[in-house]
């Protein structure tokens, strides 16, 4: 009897180190550090047409590692957690679009079915059976695909167009899919998609931000309906979104998101493109160097 107590107290104990949560407090630092990548994200989401994960994912990944996150965790919870920011900063960048007339309501009604059903597709299933390891490698091979395409700028074939609902309906699909894996809200394939079939650049980057906001919303949902009865998370999250970095981040990158769709109709985009090209291919390397060494 005596030996049956103490191995169920030894299972109990052995439950409650699986079920704890790393120490995560709320320090000065931390919300400094994610106030100014909120800012950064923010004007790059007006900017570019980019919601921002890009630049979000590795930083919010290493700051959740630090704190004594698991890094496949980390990973997956930055990834949710910028998604769950381009909500708020698609929104704000959006509007700022629309009052200029250069949101393409057409394109975003006949994509918006095809990136509902591909981001849900992503974030409650692949996502979540995916492990950390392997999204390091996509999320870096991504992203520097992205980068090179962003920097070579290639120009399209003049008599090129969109394709018909059918071909949106595959694209949309495409692009939210990819946006769940990598928690991007699809700028990065959606604005080159429609630069190659001939929609001025101002315009595919004002609809690529109107594209955001069904983008994160489908794939919030997946993440917080897979991510619901994990073990393993850090203090204040929900599913596999980290709130104190959400809550930061969404403030003051909907602050800067119009300053920053402001300045698309007045700074040279092109170069401002190339030079952020540079900065991602070495946070794809970086991401790639996490991705090898979690394999060690």
């Amino acid at each position: 009897m005596t030996h049956t107590k103490g191995v169920s107290l030894s299972a109990v104990k052995s439950c409650a180190v699986r079920r704890s949560h790393p120490s995560m407090p709320i320090e000065p630092l931390l919300i400094a550090e994610l106030a100014l990548l909120g800012l950064i994200t923010g004007f790059l989401a007006g900017l570019l047409g980019i919601g921002g994960g890009m630049i979000m994912v590795p930083f919010i990944s290493a700051m959740l590692g630090t704190r004594g996150v698991a890094p496949g965790l980390a990973l997956k919870m930055a990834i949710a957690t910028s998604m769950a920011t381009i909500v708020f900063t698609s929104a704000s960048s959006v509007r700022a679009h629309h009052k200029k007339g250069a949101v393409r309501w057409d394109i975003v009604g006949r994509l918006a079915p095809g990136i509902v059903l591909g981001a849900m597709l992503a974030s409650l299933g692949v996502f979540a059976l995916l492990k950390g390891t392997a999204l390091y490698f996509v999320f870096g091979v991504f992203v520097a695909f992205s980068a090179v395409q962003m920097y070579l700028d290639k120009k399209p074939v003049p008599t090129r167009q969109l394709p018909g609902t059918g071909g949106l309906l595959g694209a949309g699909g495409v692009i939210g899919f990819l946006s769940g894996l990598v928690g991007a809200g699809g700028g990065f394939v959606s604005v080159p998609f429609m630069t190659w079939c001939n929609v001025t650049i101002h315009n595919a980057v004002a609809t690529s931000a109107a594209l955001g906001f069904p983008i994160a919303l489908a794939n919030v949902t997946g993440y917080v309906i897979a991510g619901q009865n994990l073990t393993g998370l850090p203090r204040h999250s929900f599913g596999y979104l980290w709130l104190p970095a959400l809550a930061v981040i969404a403030c003051c990158s909907v602050l800067m998101a119009p300053l920053g769709a402001k300045a698309a109709h007045a700074l040279p985009v092109k170069r401002l493109k190339r030079a952020f090209a540079v900065v991602l291919l070495a946070l794809a390397a970086y991401m790639l160097t996490k991705g090898v060494s979690g394999l060690s």
